[in-house]
């Protein structure tokens, strides 16, 4: 008996012994649920229901009466200055939210009140929606198709990116403005980080000194860690450049800074040429004294570009480009596209398009427009377009016409610009292709070229906007290139100065609460002054 007692209480097993008390408390609850399920017992739960609802029937419309009559002794009592307030406070709060809501989608391109509905009131009413799974696998093909089809979002540096101290900061002691967004100078930051640093900086005291200073915020910090810099290295080219960019307050005095980096910077190069195969750290070096050379020597060729020395700036740009054909991705063309349209050589600039303007290389509006201008230029001077409806477009106008069409559909935004239908800002140092920020920049370098050959902003203000009629609307596919991406107006929002009017396309359709806050602020208004003008009447009509 004991041993029976003992196994039936868990002796001798990993288990407790259970809770007598537990099982006392669940036994009335289990009665009362059978007791429930009996017939006689649903019977009364279904006449005590019944009664229920024959109160609420016989009660509800009672208290209904008696509230609509207190409404109604209440309305009777309001006096026509009551409804004046009422409709004029209605009007000046609808007004006061149209007027928000209008600013905020001017500023954001997003309704206020249907972001936040979106972002916090639909989640609390009917939870998150189920997104469709995303498929396990794709195959390599498929794969690959994917990413050719997804429209490209990436923000390049700009190749004519004009100099901060010698150009940005004059701007910003004339109009005190600042021409550059805090996301546009990180960006550059960065650049300068990964363009002339390396891991043996460690070794040099003053490239440690340089390495902390490209990651100043502050510009005088930043200029002081340069002469620092040069204190323990007189040869040290980063610090060159970067007194040339930013203390420099002209072309002038940023080109002999250029050169004092340019004799330092091939002493080093040479050196790391050397010894660049010793080991994995000396090729890393030699990468980051090519970085140096390169973007000095094209620095200098755009000063020499802006002093006017545009020959000179031509064969330096042609010279670089022979001497580091593997760099193509610094886009060094667009900046001999320029000097070369300055110099009015058209037929070597033809050659450079014939180059690079190819299928299997990035476009850019530079290369596009300036394909477009070369075509224009052939017939522009002649173009009439009272001429061309009546005897129809020759082949040479149909081919600039066309290259109009295919320059607008890879940035929309230029033409205003050049038409001079938008105010120009100073360029940001980095772009987004086919954004509105590639726009500013190609049309405050170029836009002199369009106007010096005659009749081609003519030929340009009377084609562009038939682009948009190629265009398949909705823009779920392009016409000549791939679909306009979406994304465009967020980054030039980032690149682009607060004080600039961001260009939007395709233009997005007003919001719904635009339209019902408009309307709600007119009808409020139009009230307002209907019962000012007639209050016995509109009263009336109130009570009725």
């Amino acid at each position: 008996a004991p041993s029976a007692v003992m196994a039936e209480s868990g002796g001798g097993s990993g288990r407790g012994p259970p809770c007598l008390g537990a099982a006392s408390a669940f036994r009335p609850w289990e009665q009362l649920r059978r007791r429930a399920a009996t017939p006689w017992a649903r019977g009364l739960l279904a006449v005590a229901a019944g009664l229920g609802l024959l109160y609420a029937v016989l009660r509800v419309p009672v208290r209904l009466r008696d509230g609509v009559a207190a409404v109604t002794v209440f309305l009777s009592t309001l006096t026509p200055k009551f409804y004046f307030a009422l409709t004029v406070t209605s009007s000046f709060i609808s007004g006061l939210i149209f007027v928000f809501e209008w600013w905020h989608f001017r500023k954001y391109g997003t309704s206020f009140i249907e972001q936040v509905s979106v972002s916090h009131l639909r989640p609390l009413i009917g939870g998150a929606e189920n997104s469709p799974p995303a498929p396990a696998a794709f195959s390599a093909g498929e794969n690959e198709t994917s990413r050719q089809n997804m429209p490209e979002c990436k923000v390049w540096r700009n190749p004519l990116n004009l100099f901060r101290g010698a150009e940005y900061s004059r701007y910003m002691w004339v109009t005190g403005k600042e021409p550059l967004t805090y996301y546009d100078m990180n960006l550059s930051a960065q650049d300068h980080q990964t363009f002339f640093t390396c891991d043996t900086d460690a070794l040099r005291p003053s490239d440690t000194v340089m390495q902390k200073a490209w990651r100043e915020r502050n510009p005088q910090a930043r200029i002081k860690a340069a002469y620092q810099a040069l204190e323990l290295n007189n040869d040290c080219a980063t610090a060159y450049v970067l007194l040339a960019e930013e203390e420099a307050t002209t072309i002038v005095d940023a080109e002999k800074y250029f050169k004092q980096a340019l004799k330092a910077g091939e002493t080093i190069y040479r050196k790391s040429q050397n010894c660049h195969s010793q080991s994995p750290q000396h090729e890393a070096q030699l990468r980051r004294d090519t970085n140096v050379l390169v973007y000095v020597k094209r620095r200098l060729a755009m000063c020499a570009r802006k002093l006017g020395r545009i020959r000179e700036a031509v064969k330096m740009m042609r010279d670089l480009m022979k001497e580091f054909p593997l760099l193509s991705m610094l886009n060094i063309h667009e900046n001999l596209l320029e000097a070369l349209l300055e110099l009015q050589a058209y037929a070597d600039v033809q050659a450079v398009l014939a180059k690079y303007d190819d299928i299997s290389l990035p476009k850019s509006a530079a290369i596009c427009y300036t394909a477009a201008l070369l075509k224009a230029r052939a017939v522009s001077e002649r173009f009439s377009p009272e001429t061309a409806s009546k005897r129809g477009l020759s082949t040479a106008e149909i081919n600039a016409v066309e290259a109009i069409h295919r320059a607008v559909e890879f940035n929309p935004h230029v033409p205003k610009y050049l038409l001079e239908m938008k105010s120009l800002v100073l360029p940001p140092e980095h772009i987004l292709k086919r954004g509105d920020s590639e726009a500013v920049a190609y049309a405050f370098f170029h836009l002199q070229h369009w106007k010096r050959i005659e009749g081609a902003l003519n030929l340009l203000h009377c084609t562009w906007e038939g682009t948009f009629r190629m265009i398949p609307y909705p823009l779920e596919k392009g016409h000549l290139f791939y679909p306009y991406p979406s994304c465009t107006e967020t980054a030039d929002r980032e690149l682009l100065p607060t004080f600039h009017e961001v260009s939007v396309y395709p233009q997005k359709e007003l919001p719904f609460f635009i339209h019902f806050t408009a309307g709600l602020c007119s009808f409020s208004a139009m009230l307002a002054l209907l019962t000012h003008q007639f209050p016995e009447l509109m009263v009336i009509f109130a009570k009725a």
